[in-house]
């Protein structure tokens, strides 16, 4: 039975009870005791600077050749936390309930409501950090709306929040790495978990640089390797993006939750050709103030200048008029994607949809102009003076936009489309964000924990750094308190030679296939199955197809992959084949897990499971719990099931209207 830990007590003293009542290590024996954390993006990066600033010995890996090359810096959009500096009604209580809501009544009630606790220590901390929020004229710091709420609780810098934020956790893990308690080891991959008597005690890691295996131990080892969502091949992760380490510990007994949820996130930029690697975001921030519309008319080929007002559907206004555009991520994803299969897509390849900045522009340069007491400004001075004050927020996304597809949007609307942006999914943690292997922890995007069946925009880097600033420090001393007495283990033990041993095997036998094809062409085959199949929409027929079609997949590549060069020398196609080897073992269990499960669900619409007009149904009666799924073998897999149980924030069916 799986044991979340959760603390007993009402829901708003559970964090602080636990706070209250966890077990210390004191700072002499913190001196002793030997942390490894596995990337250093937002969760690894705070995680290793908190923990060293408490005085452990911390060893940090990340396969970048800097901290700084995180995936974190790519997000944009901003970071939530419950301030209510805009005084429209914000608070703890709101910011957990719009992120149950907006996950589909599919989180952990505990684990939500205390990262809506610790949001606002976030900024604080950021702040003190001198990370650069945007501020108003006065200088107070800045917020806008993201989608799935109805206040103002996003802060932002620009539309480079996440790297903002990571310069700041880079800092503090730095002066760490300067006062010697944190060792920073780059271009390094983690290939395995070591466990001693059922305990995680260190893992086996790759130089990229020189092909040399490593062996290094740990008294407990933290995972904080983002997500997945790669298995898809095309998706705004940066390419290197994996599930690696947490596969590694799947296999090696961690539960994997929720595999199957993925997020869809509306506003990106369409896909324009098979040459493609990566596809690219547009923040959420921008549809604080775009409208998003397609014509009324099908197969409609004017130019949208061409496109009078009365012939625009804004479909979003039109179906969910209380949130309108700002629809949570998966509502407005599902929505495009509806609107385009129905023929009303836009651009050549009619799989988009219009995100309209005229209206702000006109909007802003009004109040701009009455700022300026130029009560008589001309259209082409409102126009102008919208402009600056659109990029003035919006300036560096636009510009992006416009390099990419070589078009003005202060002149013509974006065009965007839904793509894989997030993973929900990842390793099940309890309360203390330990998987089910004792000693092991998984933060930030490589757990499951916060934000069920679909993410609220602006979320994700309010959870990094809400579990590596605040939540592990205390978590992790829980455990570790008790091991205070465990010696360092050498690394010539029998569990450590038998990891590298297993590693060495597996990297030996994908050199020595040297087959006909390249790991892209599996990896590309692999990801077009997963959108089809296992993407926006699922039936059981598909799921059953796609489960058959991965596992013929998984035999040819460890038939006729062909991986160039050396073993024990600096080769990326190496790297790239071991991560695709793991992702074809993923994306079977993630259409396993959403063959089982026969609801609709966030931005998982099962095609068995809908309302009479369309709209998802969800079925709590049948499908009210977390899936963690064990790896019993080669194509063999057993699910346990956590009940979620809600006493707080009772399931409703979710309305946006």
């Amino acid at each position: 039975m799986l044991n979340s830990k959760i603390p007993a007590g009402p829901l708003e003293h559970k964090w602080e009870e636990y706070k209250g009542h966890c077990k210390l290590v004191n700072p002499a024996n913190k001196r002793n005791m030997e942390v490894i954390i596995v990337g250093t993006g937002l969760a690894g990066a705070s995680a290793a600077a908190s923990l060293g600033e408490l005085g452990y010995k911390v060893k940090a890996f990340c396969f970048q050749d800097s901290a700084r090359r995180a995936h974190s810096i790519a997000a944009q959009g901003g970071i939530n936390a419950a301030k209510n500096y805009q005084n429209d009604g914000d608070s703890v209580y709101r910011l957990f309930y719009d992120t149950v809501k907006g996950g589909d009544y599919r989180a952990r009630e505990a684990n939500v409501h205390r990262l809506a606790e610790v949001s606002g220590n976030i900024i604080d901390q950021c702040v003190a950090q001198g990370v650069p929020f945007a501020r108003e004229y006065g200088g107070m710091l800045s917020n806008r709306s993201f989608g799935g709420t109805q206040v103002q609780r996003t802060f932002y810098a620009a539309g480079q929040t996440g790297q903002q934020l990571l310069l700041g956790a880079y800092s503090a893990l730095q002066r760490q790495v300067a006062l010697g308690n944190v060792t920073m080891y780059a271009r390094h991959e983690m290939l395995e978990i070591v466990t001693i008597d059922g305990k995680a005690r260190g893992i086996i890691a790759r130089d990229l640089i020189t092909g040399k295996l490593e062996r290094h131990f740990g008294h407990a080892v933290l995972l904080c390797t983002g997500g997945y969502g790669n298995v898809f091949y095309l998706s705004t992760n940066a390419m290197g993006s994996n599930v690696t380490a947490a596969w590694k510990a799947t296999k090696k007994g961690a539960y994997f939750g929720n595999p199957c949820y993925t997020q869809i996130h509306p506003t990106c930029i369409p896909v324009s050709g098979d040459h493609q690697s990566k596809l690219t975001l547009m923040s959420e921030s921008l549809r604080n103030d775009g409208r998003i519309w397609v014509p009324k008319k099908q197969n409609d080929t004017r130019k949208p200048a061409d496109i009078p007002e009365e012939e625009r559907d804004y479909y979003l206004e039109r179906r969910y008029p209380a949130f309108g555009n700002l629809v949570p991520r998966d509502v407005a994803s599902r929505a495009a994607k509806e609107r385009c299969d129905a023929g009303y897509g836009v651009g050549s390849s009619k799989q988009a949809v219009y995100l309209d900045y005229a209206s702000a522009i006109e909007r802003y340069g009004k109040i701009e102009a009455n700022k300026r007491q130029m009560h008589d400004a001309s259209p082409a001075l409102i126009t102008k003076l919208g402009k600056e004050v659109v990029a003035e927020k919006y300036g560096n996304l636009f510009d992006m936009y416009a390099k990419i597809t070589g078009e003005n949007p202060y002149e013509v609307p974006m065009r965007i489309y839904p793509a894989v942006h997030y993973t929900m999914g990842g390793l099940w943690v309890d309360y203390e964000l330990m998987t089910s292997v004792t000693g092991l922890y998984a933060l930030g995007e490589a757990n499951f924990s916060d934000h069920g069946a679909n993410r609220l925009g602006a979320s994700a880097l309010m959870q990094g750094l809400a579990d590596g600033y605040f939540v592990i420090p205390y978590t992790l001393g829980n455990y570790l308190a008790d091991d205070i007495r465990t010696k360092a283990i050498p690394t010539t033990h029998p569990a450590f030679e038998e990891a590298e041993k297993s590693v060495r095997d597996t990297l030996n036998k994908l050199m020595s296939i040297k087959g006909t094809k390249s790991v892209d062409y599996f990896h590309k085959k692999l990801g077009k199955i997963m959108w089809d199949k296992c993407g926006m929409a699922r039936n059981e027929q598909g799921l059953t197809e796609a489960i058959d079609e991965i596992i013929a997949l998984q035999k040819e590549f460890w038939s006729d992959v062909r991986i160039p060069g050396e073993l024990n020398e600096f080769n990326p196609e190496l790297e790239k084949a071991g991560r695709v080897a793991d992702f074809l073992e993923l994306g079977e269990l993630m259409c396993r897990d959403a063959l089982n499960r026969r609801e609709s669900c966030g931005g998982h619409f099962r095609e068995e499971s809908q309302e009479d007009g369309g709209e998802a149904k969800r079925d709590d009666e049948n499908f009210s719990y977390v899936s963690a799924w064990e790896y019993k073998g080669p194509n063999q897999y057993e699910l346990h099931k956590e009940p979620l149980v809600f006493e707080v924030c009772k399931p409703t069916q979710r309305n946006y209207k």
